[in-house]
């Protein structure tokens, strides 16, 4: 039987409970037997001040999913030639694991831009999308070929982004809710996300 893999990248500054639950419902879908989760480096023309380092991203990224079953951390697109872009991580991980079938795990949010991702066309050629959302939602605007290519997987979502913790954290406000205890830790013991000013 071929082993089913899900594929979940993001940056993850910081990751967050909502990352978690949409890494949960990706699982209980039962579509896929195992979740790895992609840690992305930003982009070149994002400025260091922008952005979290790598290695702290990776060890708040570990905490947050020590205690979630099924879920293996990956850096494999920090160490792929830069820029790093999905199309060449499902291509190498895909000659790597010829035995397992991968699908691409993204939010409903990400669907309505996939068209402009780059080699969009290519990485539907090679995966199925894995999409989290609302069964209810309007997906007429999606193109029908990348439709033809979605699974829809049942989910509620958390409201929380991890550009409202920045802010909240700048601001000094309670962000205790909406992150993992350790990754909190984290964030306080290295400083994260202080006003620039």
């Amino acid at each position: 039987m071929v082993k089913t893999i899900g594929l979940f990248g993001g940056t993850f500054d910081p990751v967050h409970n909502g990352h978690i639950a949409i890494a949960q419902s990706f699982l209980q879908s039962k579509i896929i037997k195992e979740l790895w989760i992609l840690l992305t480096p930003y982009p070149p023309h994002k400025n260091d001040r922008d952005h979290t380092s790598y290695s702290i991203r990776l060890k708040m990224l570990e905490t947050a999913f020590s205690n979630v079953k099924k879920t293996k951390i990956l850096t494999i697109e920090n160490e792929l030639p830069q820029p790093s872009y999905s199309i060449n991580t499902i291509k190498y991980l895909k000659q790597s694991h010829p035995d397992i079938m991968f699908y691409f795990c993204i939010g409903e949010d990400n669907l309505a831009h996939f068209h402009n991702w780059k080699s969009y066309s290519e990485i539907l050629d090679e995966v199925k999308l894995l999409v989290v959302g609302r069964p209810k939602s309007d997906h007429s605007k999606v193109d029908t070929k990348i439709l033809e290519k979605t699974i829809f997987v049942e989910h509620q979502p958390i409201a929380v982004s991890s550009s409202e913790i920045k802010d909240k954290l700048v601001l000094n406000e309670s962000v205790q809710e909406l992150l993992p205890p350790k990754v909190l830790d984290i964030i306080h013991d290295q400083s994260l996300y202080k006003s620039q000013s």
